[in-house]
């Protein structure tokens, strides 16, 4: 009988104009009807909002999956950008980092084991300092390291840090690594590395991504930290 009542008041509200064609006293009863009903099953209301958030999640990923398409230039093939893995791999993932965030370093043993199991994987590593000014200057000292060839290992270092990256913890890091420390600081400050910063972050504005880390496979994003097993089966897609 529940059901069957919010039927018929389908029916008779099918649009907006509808709705504004009844008169006072017809609302009225329309809202006293939808009152009684909804006290009568709450699920009603609760099944209501799971179907409007499974609508948005699908417009979301269909935006994202344009998005993505829009920026495949940006995303796979900015020769500037770090990789991971095998620089020739027929199978990309971006993954979007900060320096900082709990959850990329949840995700780095994973995309070790890939690296390690799947010999056909390059994984693009985009800069995305969104933590705060440490971020920021994490970021900068991975750019940096780039000029002279050691962004890997440095950002390596910075996943499996456990303390706050400040500039003693950078700098000891930097001497582990033997990086040249003067030209390390010199090129922090170059404002062709801000520039490249402020790319990714504006890359990941137009992607719509909401925090790190975000990877990127084919047209298909997948927002926080994921396992093996997961990486795998995206991977595996991806060569299908």
């Amino acid at each position: 009988m529940m059901r069957r009542g919010l039927v018929a008041l389908g029916a008779l509200l099918p649009g907006a104009a509808m709705a504004q064609a009844l008169s006072p006293e017809q609302r009225a009863e329309v809202l006293q009807l939808m009152r009684q009903t909804l006290r009568e099953d709450p699920s009603i209301l609760r099944e209501a909002m799971a179907g409007l958030e499974q609508s948005e999640q699908a417009e979301r990923a269909t935006a994202q999956t344009r998005a993505i398409a829009q920026y495949s230039e940006a995303l796979f093939r900015d020769a500037g950008d770090p990789v991971k893995g095998n620089p020739q791999g027929t199978v990309t993932l971006v993954e979007f980092f900060d320096a900082r965030c709990g959850y990329c370093k949840q995700l780095h043993p994973a995309t070790d084991q890939l690296l390690q199991r799947e010999r056909d994987v390059r994984i693009v590593l985009k800069d995305l300092p969104i933590l705060g000014p440490s971020s920021v200057v994490a970021s900068r000292m991975l750019l940096a390291a780039q000029r002279q060839g050691q962004y890997v290992p440095l950002y390596d270092a910075l996943m499996r840090l456990r303390e706050e990256p400040g500039e003693a913890v950078l700098r000891r890091e930097a001497d582990r690594l033997r990086l040249d420390w003067a030209r390390l600081r010199r090129d922090m400050e170059d404002p062709a590395i801000q520039a490249r910063i402020t790319r990714n972050l504006e890359l990941a504005r137009g992607l719509d991504i909401q925090g790190t880390p975000a990877l990127i496979i084919g047209t298909t994003m997948v927002p926080g930290a994921i396992n093996l097993a997961e990486l795998q089966r995206l991977t595996a897609a991806q060569r299908g």
